[in-house]
């Protein structure tokens, strides 16, 4: 499944312009590797995402091209959610 679609199905990015705008800009990574909107997503990737001032680690757990919203959450595991550094941001 494409990262943009991933993002969006899951409810971690409310719409798949801003997914794929976000991907853009470089705040996504998948498994380490800042990531295109096209990347492909499997069972058992690591996803940061910068929101604002904090970086946000899910585990992919599930794909499925579409989903209610009380199951999204159900398609990824929360690792870990810490703030941004002050000293300028993200650190690759």
């Amino acid at each position: 499944m494409r990262l943009d679609k991933f993002l969006k199905v899951s409810r971690l990015i409310k719409r798949r312009t801003v997914a794929k705008d976000v991907s853009e800009q470089g705040r996504v990574m998948i498994n380490g590797r800042e990531s295109k909107p096209s990347s492909t997503v499997k069972i058992g990737d690591e996803i940061t995402v910068q929101f604002g001032q904090k970086l946000v680690t899910v585990k992919v757990e599930k794909l499925v091209e579409t989903t209610r919203k009380d199951e999204a959450a159900g398609m990824y595991t929360l690792v870990r959610e810490e703030p941004v550094a002050k000293t300028g941001g993200l650190d690759w």
